[in-house]
């Protein structure tokens, strides 16, 4: 089982508007049934830490490219992933390896 988190570097007093689009595409992939249920979070300006990120976080079974599987485009995608794009200043995905019990080695 992994996690995968796509991370959207946004620019100054957007994260708000670019996690509302985040969440709709999530939800979208969610709902064609081509992701687990996505989680999307960001830091504004009013939080410590980094400002104008935006996380679009999910499991998955296997790490597989979202393209060349054949599937129609999602209605609607190609918009709302073009007004993010425009709020963007910078995006990359990292993966994690989630701990499961079956993965777990004997410390004894």
């Amino acid at each position: 089982m992994y996690i995968i988190r796509r991370v959207y570097k946004v620019k100054p007093r957007v994260a708000r508007e670019a996690a509302t689009l985040v969440a709709k595409i999530g939800h979208m992939y969610h709902e064609a049934g081509r992701r687990s249920e996505v989680t999307t979070y960001f830091n504004g300006t009013t939080l410590p830490g980094e400002r104008d990120i935006v996380y679009m976080e999910w499991t998955d079974e296997v790490l597989q490219s979202p393209y060349g599987r054949g599937e129609p485009a999602l209605p609607g995608g190609a918009e709302l992933s073009a007004r993010l794009r425009e709020l963007t200043e910078d995006s990359w995905i990292e993966f994690f390896e989630l701990m499961t019990p079956e993965k777990m080695v004997d410390l004894d």
